[in-house]
């Protein structure tokens, strides 16, 4: 009499739940809703643009120190080592364009401040990992063209974001790192780049981003990728799925900016190059 086959139990994708429709409708109000917020916050620039950015990194360095598992009194000296660099780049304080490169001094020296008053230089690596983004795109949007590159280097990430989610989502196919990131595909890294690049596109011929900046877009739009994929080894490293839980859907602000962090700082090198050649 031959043993009965056991039927093996259905294998459940590790983001099983991230696709049912109740979390897909969650995720993508949620999406809105914070795309309006930073786009009103860019809009109006200034005090308003830099103090989102400001809560925005100190939430981004608590996430950090929970993913270095320090004791809470070190994550508290971390936000408070960052939160001077970040109060000097309050639009008042920059009235002149040295001040930038004042800002940028002082991030690097609460970075040093940090690793010895803490002994982890992991959480130094933070300061510098969660402000030296706010420090380039208020440089960014303090410049004469200001609204339409920070809008940029924000907007080629969102839609880096949208179009991998949705060519990985309908493509589907080989894995882009498995290892690091069960679900990301080649097919949603082309499809970020591309619509990315498409965006770039139509900002350059409407109204008027400079050819540097469109022609590099797609390999920012690669870059915001890697952002992501080193945010998820942060995370396999801490064994934790999320950064955080503060965005509903969406995980932690980490989650959310972690191809922002790359992104912001070469978009404005791209800024600065060419006054350097002047």
């Amino acid at each position: 009499m031959s043993p009965t086959p056991v039927t093996p139990p259905p294998v459940t994708p590790p983001d099983a739940k991230l696709r049912t429709p109740s979390n897909l409708r969650l995720r993508m109000i949620a999406s809105v809703a914070m795309i309006a917020v930073a786009s009103a916050a860019l809009w109006f620039g200034g005090i308003a643009f830099w103090l989102l950015a400001v809560v925005i990194a100190l939430f981004m360095m608590a996430e950090w120190s929970d993913l270095q598992k320090v004791a809470s009194r070190e994550k508290r000296v971390a936000q408070y080592g960052l939160s001077v660099p970040l109060a000097v780049m309050a639009p008042a304080s920059l009235v002149l364009e040295e001040h930038h490169f004042f800002s940028l001094g002082l991030l690097v020296g609460a970075a040093f401040f940090v690793t010895i008053v803490t002994r982890r230089s992991a959480l130094g690596q933070g300061v510098i990992y969660c402000g030296l983004p706010v420090l380039a795109l208020v440089f960014l949007r303090r410049q004469d063209e200001g609204l339409l590159w920070a809008f940029w280097a924000l907007a080629l990430v969102w839609a880096t974001d949208i179009g991998a989610f949705f060519a990985g989502r309908t493509i589907g196919g080989p894995k882009l790192a498995p290892r690091l990131s069960p679900n990301k595909t080649w097919a949603g890294l082309i499809g970020g780049v591309m619509a990315a690049s498409a965006l770039a596109l139509l900002l350059h011929v409407y109204y008027g981003l400079p050819w540097r900046m469109t022609l590099a877009t797609p390999l920012l739009a690669a870059l915001a990728q890697g952002g992501d994929l080193y945010e998820s080894w942060l995370k396999r490293r801490a064994g934790v799925k999320d950064s955080g839980n503060i965005l509903p859907g969406h995980g932690g602000v980490l989650d959310r900016l972690d191809g922002l962090v790359p992104v912001a700082p070469v978009a404005a090198l791209l800024v600065v190059v060419p006054y350097l050649y002047r």
